[in-house]
């Protein structure tokens, strides 16, 4: 017989104790699942090691022998031993920081009290049911406990799920209401939904801002490269591709499609704005002065083309230097 128990004890999926875990907790889970097959004291005195791995086996094998009359020597010794690895306790103090919110449902409120009962080992129901009554919030079931105090928790838990289902069923409704006055609010926004879609207009271009704009050394795309580096214009928030836009072209300064970079006009705007300022001179395109040798070059080929229209007055000018000279006295 107990050797059917060990095979059937060793099949169950539970983690054996190694020391290092509640102890009060290994001990009661091993009684709940051995007790359903037998109650006899020899029994679990055998059975008891087998739950048992790493060190707490090795403190059962080092056992006095004889020392082990009964189940309850043995659980004495193995709480003694293994005391320090039981977790912080807590007690009936820490229902009093408990309290019901201000918002907080009732099903709610009674679900985290009822698990912070249960981790305190060997509350004392009247304590806690004290605790409870003193936690909820002004409301119908707080007037409720006051005008008729429940005779013990159990008492009070069915008084509670009560009350908890005229909460939900009253949020229910007010929900409902809210959601019907909110499509009362909204009957242009029906109407416009029961309309065909209107096709949305383009807006109409913009206009240019100057009249005249400043001739440019190299493409607009290059200058705002240049103006982000040296961060002498910031880039705007990302603009959306209008409707229908012509996704073939993209901007840079605006991040988005439907025109160029070149043809951006708030870039060219931005940019002459800059240029007023006394910024991106280097990108301004000047007139190049001309050289000396090109003066020169043009003086003397607009004398020949005078000679080629009047000969007769070149011969007569002359004549005239050659008369003027003083006659040299052989």
């Amino acid at each position: 017989m107990q050797t059917a128990l060990l095979d059937h004890w060793k099949s169950l999926p539970l983690d054996k104790y190694d020391g290092s875990t509640d102890l009060d907790e290994h001990v009661d889970i091993f009684l709940t699942q051995v007790t359903l097959s037998t109650t006899d004291d020899a029994a679990l005195c055998r059975i008891f090691p087998t739950s048992l791995k790493g060190r707490a086996l090795s403190w059962f094998t080092r056992l006095p022998a004889n020392s082990v009359d009964s189940f309850n020597t043995l659980a004495s010794q193995f709480t003694i031993q293994f005391a320090t690895s039981r977790p912080h306790q807590l007690t009936s103090l820490s229902l009093v920081s408990i309290r019901q919110e201000k918002k907080e449902s009732l099903r709610t409120f009674m679900s985290r009290f009822n698990k912070a009962a249960l981790e305190i080992r060997d509350l004392n129901p009247t304590v806690a049911l004290h605790h409870l009554t003193t936690a909820l919030k002004p409301g119908p079931f707080a007037n409720s406990v006051c005008k008729k105090p429940p005779t013990d928790m159990d008492d009070l838990r069915r008084r509670a799920d009560k009350y908890m289902q005229m909460e939900e069923l009253a949020e229910f409704h007010n929900q409902a209401q809210a959601e019907i006055a909110a499509k009362a609010d909204k009957p242009a926004e029906s109407n416009y939904r029961s309309r065909p879609k209107e096709i949305p207009r383009e807006k109409p271009t913009r206009g240019p801002r100057y009249s005249h704009y400043t001739p440019l050394n190299t493409s607009r795309s290059a200058v705002l490269d240049q103006a982000l580096a040296s961060e002498v214009l910031a880039v705007p928030k990302r603009a959306s591709t209008p409707p229908r836009a012509d996704i073939t072209k993209s901007c840079k300064y605006h991040r988005n499609r439907g025109h160029s970079t070149e043809d951006c006009a708030a870039l060219k705007d931005k940019i002459q704005e800059l240029i007023k300022q006394g910024q991106l001179h280097r990108f301004v395109d000047r007139p190049r002065s001309p050289r000396r040798d090109d003066h020169r070059h043009r003086g003397e080929q607009h004398g020949r083309e005078r000679s080629d229209r009047h000969p007769h007055r070149e011969r007569s000018r002359s004549r005239d230097r050659r008369e003027a000279e003083p006659t040299t006295q052989p």
